[in-house]
């Protein structure tokens, strides 16, 4: 899968007048952009008043031609799978961004199959780790240069589960917590790049959805009952809550913040 929109604006020329006229504006790319939190952290970014530049990917073309259709000249748009490495890293190398890249949030990710160690394919195992974890690193890679330049931000979403050891929900805590350490280590190896993960909360997206519907059967039966409840409990935080605080992070999180798992 490749790129087909090289620059904002109608030229290669915008994106430094955009600069110019607004100084605050800051660049940033946001992956899993079309639902929610990744979907929050994009509606606060562009409701700014600073007029920031944003990249957005999800695998919801619909909603990504809509977000081009409001801010033509201030949104690049490209649905795609983030389990296509190539796709991912041309992301960031492909786009004119002139030089500058102000903040990453990567906010994709995927439960995978969500059965017990013992019943789960290796392969549903590999396919998890590649689109939460090894995606994530591929994107890093080659937004790196940019964010060195700018003292940017990399803003990775995690999850309670990094730490807890739900049944069925193996792969995807390990991927988790892979991110938590992924974000220590760049803190030790990008000193100049401020990199934070944060845990959300449980908050009412399609994940929930997914594990009310698809995946309590395979979990034990104290987690069934907490799971199954909390959206009728009215206990699921709604997206822009965990999403803007995201948006904030990749825009002003402070240089002590660096390599910290967040709450």
């Amino acid at each position: 899968m490749t790129i087909s929109q090289s620059h904002f604006g109608q030229s290669l020329s915008y994106i430094n007048k955009h600069r110019s006229f607004y100084p605050s504006s800051r660049t940033i790319i946001v992956t899993g952009a079309t639902a929610g939190i990744g979907l929050a952290v994009a509606e606060h970014l562009l409701r700014s008043s600073e007029q920031h530049l944003l990249v957005l990917t999800g695998r919801n073309a619909d909603v990504l031609r809509e977000f081009h259709s409001r801010y033509p000249d201030r949104v690049i748009t490209e649905a795609g799978d983030m389990s296509d490495l190539e796709f991912v890293s041309a992301i960031a190398q492909t786009i004119q961004l002139e030089g500058r890249l102000d903040g990453l949030v990567l906010n994709h990710g995927t439960m995978g199959s969500c059965f017990r160690i013992g019943q789960m394919e290796v392969e549903d195992w590999e396919n998890t780790f590649r689109v939460n974890v090894t995606s994530c690193v591929a994107m890093i890679q080659s937004a790196l240069p940019l964010l060195r330049a700018s003292h940017g931000r990399i803003v990775l979403t995690s999850s309670g589960a990094a730490t807890n050891g739900y049944s069925a929900w193996g792969a995807y805590g390990a991927t988790k917590a892979a991110i938590n350490h992924l974000a220590m280590t760049l803190k030790n190896e990008e000193p100049e790049v401020t990199t934070v993960s944060i845990r959300p909360g449980v908050v009412d997206t399609a994940m929930q959805g997914d594990i009310r519907e698809k995946f309590l059967k395979n979990m034990d039966e104290k987690d069934q009952i907490k799971f199954s409840t909390l959206k009728k409990d009215g206990k699921l935080l709604p997206p822009y809550k965990p999403g803007e605080v995201i948006a904030e992070l990749a825009i002003n999180a402070e240089k002590d913040l660096s390599g910290l798992f967040l709450r």
